[in-house]
């Protein structure tokens, strides 16, 4: 496995008090998921990234959409980094895939 894939993980706090804020929110949403992020928990989603250059092209276009109030985190990590994540839960959970594998078979 080649680790020069990256993980793009963007953290944000977006306030939704006001009409304005859920709509700024929900544009927002709407725009990171059509960029291809995925939810990895509630506020946190992620992204794979061929290169840096995609990675970066990715948050340039990412910043564009940033709502006017609220904090948006961006963390680069590379794919190795990603997978040494470790999942705590309470019960444990048999379906979560901790492998840096690209073909996953179920």
């Amino acid at each position: 496995m080649s680790y020069r894939f990256m993980r793009v993980i963007l953290f944000f706090d977006l306030p939704t008090t006001t009409a304005k804020h859920i709509k700024a929110y929900n544009r927002f949403l709407k725009h990171i998921k059509r960029e291809g992020f995925v939810m990895m928990q509630e506020s946190v989603y992620v992204k794979l990234a061929i290169t840096q250059a995609k990675a970066d092209a990715l948050i340039n276009r990412v910043e564009k959409e940033v709502p006017k109030e609220g904090l948006i985190d961006v963390l680069i990590i590379t794919e190795k980094q990603f997978a040494g994540i470790i999942t705590l839960l309470g019960e444990r959970e048999t379906n979560v895939i901790t492998t840096d594998e690209r073909l996953i078979e179920l």
